[in-house]
């Protein structure tokens, strides 16, 4: 039960990070911004499926899946991290 509820709030705390770097995104036009919110926002949706593995399927293995939304997340920061310039 309050494994579930951190999990959750782990979720809520991605979800509002990303809503504020899209908000400062959109008043500074700076691009990292957006890089950064697009990863927050898919942060959120790997702990949805860690919600989905530990709480209400325990008996599905859902960890490779996981797995490969937080790579994406890191493959969608990255370049966003090297490419931007000042």
């Amino acid at each position: 039960m309050i494994q579930g509820l951190v999990y959750g709030l782990c979720m809520l705390t991605a979800l509002m990070c990303a809503w504020l770097l899209l908000q400062a995104y959109r008043k500074t036009h700076y691009r990292l911004l957006f890089w950064c919110s697009l990863f927050f926002s898919i942060s959120a949706l790997n702990n949805v499926f860690l919600v989905v593995d530990k709480v209400l399927y325990t008996d599905i293995d859902l960890t490779v899946y996981r797995y490969v939304v937080a790579l994406t997340g890191l493959f969608v920061l990255l370049p966003g991290l090297i490419l931007e310039r000042e």
